[in-house]
């Protein structure tokens, strides 16, 4: 009885060791550069309110927008016009402004796609030269499905520094070599713990894509 007993004993304890080992997850690159942008508070946000602005030259677009994210209702307002819609149920009226709206998320919250968007493929590497910056970063290659989604195919090359925060980033339509865009990330602020990259400007142009009227609430 006292050699089964024992046996026992050494079994649960076993068990435990392979429990505790199993239980430790490693984090993925791109769950570390969402981490870094606050998505372990994306589960507070009940609204956000964002205007989605670029400059070019002497020309000015922008367009606002009003999103609450736990029902899906969306509310695009422009110069002129303002359109509300719900995500589950886009008609040939709302197909446009849902266009834009998944256009201006992306820019806004693009850390947080990394691990959001599930039909990617994601290649990891060190000490790549930034394009924009020419310094030492790392980097992570997003490659999109080419099916589903309103521009399948596409790739984009994450630059990020050692606190996981993204500082640059190419663009590059159907996964072409060449780069379609590049652009900078900065200009952060927080949020209600939400970091958000303000600004987002090409090299030698004068050019900027960035964001105002910021408002984010949560629980």
């Amino acid at each position: 009885m006292k050699k089964l007993f024992l046996i026992g004993i050494t079994l649960v304890c076993l068990s435990c060791k392979k429990d505790t080992k199993t239980s430790i997850k490693q984090l993925t690159t791109t769950e570390k550069i969402a981490n870094a942008h606050g998505v372990s508070n994306w589960d507070k946000v009940t609204l956000i309110e964002f205007t989605f602005n670029v400059d070019k030259d002497s020309s000015h677009f922008e367009r606002s927008w009003v999103w609450k994210p736990k029902t899906n209702d969306v509310t695009l307002i422009t110069n002129k016009d303002t359109i509300s819609y719900n995500r589950k149920n886009i008609d040939s009226l709302s197909l446009a402004a849902d266009q834009g709206f998944i256009n201006d998320k992306f820019w806004l919250l693009a850390p947080f796609q990394l691990v959001w968007d599930k039909e990617t493929i994601t290649l990891d590497s060190i000490n790549k030269t930034a394009p924009i910056s020419k310094k030492q970063a790392n980097k992570l290659t997003t490659i999109y499905s080419n099916q589903g989604g309103y521009t399948p195919g596409d790739a984009y090359d994450f630059y990020y520094n050692n606190s996981n925060l993204i500082t640059e980033w190419v663009f590059r339509q159907g996964n072409t070599k060449k780069p379609t865009m590049i652009t900078t990330f900065e200009n952060y602020e927080d949020f209600n713990g939400i970091k958000i990259a303000k600004d987002h400007k090409k090299p030698n142009e004068n050019w900027n894509l960035y964001f105002t009227g910021i408002l984010i609430k949560t629980e």
